[in-house]
């Protein structure tokens, strides 16, 4: 029992860290043009993606847990943003590689529109 303990102990301290070291990269949730090294692609694979994808489940379990006290206090849509919707959104919507979720097709159409706008007003 006790050696089950110390996994838990030492899973849940490196869960912890995980989240701290990721939660700047939540934050960033505008759309870039990026062009991420293979390195960076392959930190993205094989460490964030995994601890993200665990974090979206985990916030998941949270929100169902507790819903009846967000129904309650009336941020229940507040709570499924931040413990569902942002993990969930950094796990699939990110390009591999990239630090800021989004579709990168949005990227290049918005600066087209965006060229198109400055030679129009040229």
């Amino acid at each position: 029992m006790r050696a089950l303990s110390d996994k838990l102990n030492r899973l849940a301290m490196a869960f912890s860290l995980a989240l701290v070291l990721l939660f700047p990269q939540l934050a960033y949730t505008e759309t870039v043009e990026e062009n991420p090294s293979a390195l960076a692609m392959m930190g993205d694979l094989v460490v964030a993606r995994p601890l993200l994808l665990v974090m979206t489940v985990v916030g998941t379990v949270a929100y169902v847990i507790s819903l009846p006290f967000t129904l309650a206090g009336g941020n229940a849509g507040q709570a499924a943003d931040t413990l569902v919707l942002g993990p969930g959104e950094a796990t699939f919507v990110r390009c591999l590689g990239c630090t800021r979720s989004g579709y990168k097709q949005d990227v290049v159409i918005a600066e087209e529109q965006a060229q198109e706008q400055d030679i129009t007003e040229d």
